[in-house]
This record gives structure tokens, sequence and C-alpha cells, in this order.
């Protein structure tokens, strides 16, 4: 139905044939609608991850054809690209629909943009902060084996000190 009347509009005011049988009526649907499996190749995902999407409201319910497929246009192939890169970028599937609202206020959005920029800004450097914290427990840990084992060169081995050691944290 949606790309009929997408199909409508365009030859509104052309005197063609435009019935679902004409040969411009299925070159448009070629060009204009791809079912779920090329959308899939198109942007890299699976075709459940499109599902998904799709059953969180990301992506806008696809219509379906006369045949029961979805249909789907090359705005779902940018709103699935939009979305993967909000994803690697770090942000939650809900703050991802925030961004998705957002972005079609266009120009009234910057502001909530940035917001949500900031916060996530506020998540990353915390996450770095008890990545580095790890890498020096694991460094001082690495340093305890490697003592160790210089250590059991000249003397009888002992437990592991990692293993051995507790601590109250």
């Amino acid at each position: 139905m949606f790309c009929a009347q997408a199909w409508n509009s365009t030859v509104a005011s052309r005197h063609i044939d435009s019935g679902p049988r004409s040969r411009e009526y299925a070159l448009f649907m070629q060009t204009a609608a791809i079912q779920i499996g090329e959308l899939a190749k198109r942007t890299t995902l699976t075709v459940d991850a499109i599902r998904f999407y799709e059953k969180r409201q990301l992506l806008p319910k696809a219509p379906r054809s006369t045949g029961g497929f979805r249909l789907y246009t090359a705005g779902d192939i940018d709103q699935l690209h939009f979305i993967r890169q909000m994803h690697t970028l770090g942000f939650s599937l809900r703050e991802i629909r925030e961004l998705i609202e957002l972005r079609t206020r266009k120009v009234a959005a910057c502001g909530s943009v940035r917001e949500l920029l900031k916060e996530k800004l506020v998540d990353v450097r915390t996450k770095l902060h008890e990545l580095q914290k790890l890498e020096s427990e694991l460094i001082t840990d690495l340093r305890k084996c490697n003592k160790e084992l210089k250590r059991r060169q000249r003397h009888a081995a002992s437990a592991c000190p990692v293993l051995e050691q507790v601590t109250a944290k």
C-alpha cells in the first residue's frame, strides 16, 4: 500500500499506465521497495536484527506487499545505518530511540543531543577510569607471578601469590 501511494504520487501528473501490472510500476517497485533479505545485504545486518529493531520501534513497521513480504525503502536503509552508528558509539536502544525522535526535529534537537552526548562522555570517562584501574591491578598481579617464577629457578616452588592473595575489596 505504501509503495502504491508513492507510485501514484510519482505518476500523478503523467499520463501513463500506472497500474500494478504495468512495466513502470514493476520498475518502481524494484528500485523503491526492497525486501528484508536485500535490506540485510545492503546494511550488513541480519534479518533477525532488522526484525528486532522493528519490534523495538527503532525502525518503522514496514508495509507489506500483496504477497505479505515486508517492503523497505532507502529511508529505512539510512535509519538502520544511523542505528548502527549510534550503537557503535555506545548508545543504548532507549537512547537511540530518543535520538531518532530528536532527529525528526532537526534544528530544535541540537540542545538535547548535546546533553545526551555529554552524558555519554561522562559514562565513557568513568569506564576508562575503571579500565585503567583494572589494568593497573593486572600489571601488579603479573609482576607477582613473574617474581615468583624467577624465585622458583633458585628456590623451591611455592603457591602462586595471585591465587593465595586474599583482599577485602
